[in-house]
């Protein structure tokens, strides 16, 4: 490719990327902006713009309240989710060289979900941990779990999946368990919806976590680009490279662990964005991972607010789980994904 393509490829991209930039904001303003009480967008801006900036546009106390503590708050953490679960499915794929790694299929989603319910229902730790610990403990146990019992069956990428399901089952299995056995109705109740994927109680302290969890989790995958680029060929070529591979495996899986981790502990387990996301981007930008990476990052930010909004204004006066909005829609564009891969090859 010529220098001229070259610039024009790039220049091609940068617009993207603001385009995409873009949408992401007008997602945003859209989520502050739909519900049961409509809010006008000047309103949305006036109400931030008090709180940011310490202006004194007149608003009404239940406004202000809905645009800063409820809406926008819900909107940024659902960004954020979408760009962790998307960037740790690029990351995962790339390190498997399987087209269906992401974290729920692993076991980590799961793992992090038991972690979080043994803090929720039985307490344990709850002092010194929290639930964003006991997630995180929950998520390196099936990491553990799954990479031990893959190197016991040899290894190999399409064997790692099928442990990664082995431990789903299992995990899945001991939270099930325990909130049959430990957890009264209305607790059942609450962790179950809050498994489906709930973001019902998120409020800024969550953007707090999730926000910086990204961010960090962006910042340590873009370092790595050449890493990726090498392991789509394999850790013999990788290692050929003079990568240290099995340090830049233990450092991406660990951040793949605490993105994962971070994100169900604020809004559950959720599907499906993880392994639809990455292919897509990939589809638009192609599979070298210093455009793939921010690319799957606005694509699952704006995927997931998108589906806030869904979960929110598809049943009138009632709220849907996010995890059933993204498995709804992402079953389908997964199917259309491989289809196309399909007539392609």
């Amino acid at each position: 490719m010529g220098l001229a393509a070259k610039r024009r490829t790039w220049w091609a991209l940068l617009a993207l990327a603001m385009a995409a930039v873009i949408l992401l904001t007008f997602m945003i303003s859209l989520a502050v902006s739909i519900g049961e009480i409509s809010i006008p967008l000047s309103t949305t801006v006036k109400a931030v713009s008090n709180r940011l900036f310490g202006t004194s546009f007149e608003l009404s106390r239940i406004h202000q309240g809905i645009v800063w503590d409820y809406r926008l708050s819900r909107a940024l953490v659902a960004a954020s989710t979408g760009a962790s679960l998307a960037l740790s499915g690029v990351v995962l794929q790339a390190l498997l060289r399987n087209p269906l790694a992401e974290p729920f299929v692993l076991g980590i989603s799961a793992g992090a979900s038991t972690g979080a319910v043994c803090i929720m229902i039985l307490g344990l730790g709850y002092g010194i941990l929290g639930l964003s610990g006991g997630a995180f403990l929950g998520a390196v146990a099936a990491f553990l779990f799954v990479g031990l019992l893959a190197a016991g069956v040899g290894g190999t990428s399409e064997r790692i999946i099928l442990c990664g399901v082995a431990g789903s089952q299992l995990f899945n299995a001991l939270t099930s368990y325990i909130v049959t056995t430990s957890a009264n109705a209305e607790q059942a109740r609450g962790v179950m919806f809050w498994l489906l994927g709930s973001m019902s109680g998120v409020r800024w302290p969550d953007v707090y976590l999730s926000g910086p969890v990204a961010i960090i989790g962006f910042a340590v995958c873009m370092a790595h680009v050449r890493v990726l680029d090498a392991f789509i060929f394999g850790t013999d070529a990788a290692a050929s490279l003079g990568i240290a591979v099995k340090r830049a495996q233990v450092v991406l899986l660990g951040v793949t662990a605490f993105m994962t981790a971070a994100v169900v502990s604020i809004v559950g387990s959720i599907g499906f964005v993880g392994l639809v996301i990455p292919h897509a981007a990939r589809f638009v930008v192609g599979p070298s991972h210093d455009r793939l990476l921010p690319a799957a990052a606005l694509a699952g930010a704006i995927f997931m607010v998108a589906a806030d909004i869904i979960s929110r204004v598809i049943i009138p006066q009632q709220i849907l789980p996010i995890g059933v909005v993204t498995a709804l829609f992402g079953a389908p564009a997964f199917a259309l994904i491989l289809y196309h891969t399909r007539r392609t090859a």
